[in-house]
C-alpha cells in the first residue's frame, strides 16, 4: 500500500510572522512534521506545499522529497485548506509517479503530535475502512452544558440542547476540539470529493498536551515551553 505525506504552510502568517521556519526547540517550526512523517516509515514520499520560497528551501533542507510551489490562488488569506492539500497531493503524484491509496496532511503548526499518533490514525483509516480520519481531545467546553450562543436577539443560549436538560458536564455527550493535527483520508474518496466530514469520517483520540495549534505568539509560547518540560523529562 502507497502513502503519501501533504504538509502544506502559507508564507503570509499574520498571527505569528514567518512562523513556518521560525525556530522551536533548535529547529524551524515545519521541520517538527516533516522529521515526524519520515520517522514514521509509513510514506512513499513527503511533499510540503508553500507559496513561499524560503519555506519551500527550509523543507527541502529537512528532508522533504517534493516542494510544491502553491498557487497564488490557494495562498491568499481567505482562501480554503483543502484545496490547496488536493494541489498538493496530484503534484506529488505527478513528480513522483506514485499512485497513493491512502494520505496524510500534517499541519505544520500542531508539533505537539507524536509519531505514534500518526500510526494510529492512519491504523484507524485502514483497519476501518472509512473515508477519513480526524484528530482531537477532550472538549474543554460542552454545547450541551456550558458553550453558549448569543442570537440576533442579544439572547444567550446554549449551543445544543437535549429533551432533558443537562444538570453536571459528566453527563453531556461526549464532545471533541478538533486540533488539527493529523487528517488521513482514502486518496480516490477524497479526490472525487474533496472534504474534511463525510457520513463515516472517524476521529482518533489525542491527549490534550498534544493538541495544541499554533496562531498566536502566546501559542507560540506555550507549545516551545511544553516542548522544553518534555525534553527535561
Amino acid at each position: 500500500m502507497s502513502r503519501i505525506c501533504t504538509i502544506c504552510a502559507r508564507g503570509g502568517s499574520k498571527g505569528v510572522p514567518n512562523k513556518n521556519v521560525r525556530e522551536l526547540a533548535g529547529r524551524p517550526l515545519i521541520a517538527h512534521s516533516i522529521l515526524q512523517a519520515r520517522e514514521s516509515g509509513l510514506f512513499d514520499a513527503v511533499a510540503v506545499s508553500s507559496d513561499s520560497e524560503n519555506i519551500l528551501e527550509v523543507a527541502r533542507q529537512w528532508g522533504a522529497d517534493y516542494q510544491i510551489r502553491r498557487p497564488d490562488d490557494l495562498a491568499s488569506d481567505t482562501a480554503a485548506k483543502v484545496p490547496a492539500i488536493r494541489h498538493c497531493l496530484e503534484e506529488a503524484e505527478r513528480i513522483s509517479g506514485i499512485r497513493c491509496s491512502v494520505f496524510v496532511d500534517l499541519d505544520a503548526t500542531s508539533p505537539l503530535r507524536s509519531v505514534a499518533d500518526i500510526h494510529g490514525a492512519v491504523a484507524l483509516l485502514e483497519s476501518q475502512k472509512v473515508t477519513n480520519v480526524i484528530t482531537g481531545a477532550t472538549a474543554r467546553r460542552s454545547p450541551y452544558f456550558n458553550l453558549v450562543e448569543i442570537d440576533d436577539l442579544g439572547k444567550v443560549k446554549l449551543s445544543k440542547s437535549l429533551e432533558k436538560p443537562v444538570v453536571r458536564r459528566q453527563d453531556a455527550p461526549r464532545c471533541f476540539d478538533m486540533n488539527a493535527s493529523i487528517y488521513v483520508w482514502n486518496r480516490d474518496a477524497f479526490l472525487n470529493h474533496p472534504a474534511v466530514f463525510y457520513e463515516d469520517t472517524s476521529l482518533f483520540e489525542m491527549p490534550e498536551s498534544r493538541s495544541h495549534d499554533i496562531d498566536t505568539e502566546l501559542d507560540f509560547e506555550w507549545v516551545e515551553f511544553l516542548m522544553s518540560r518534555k525534553e527535561q523529562s
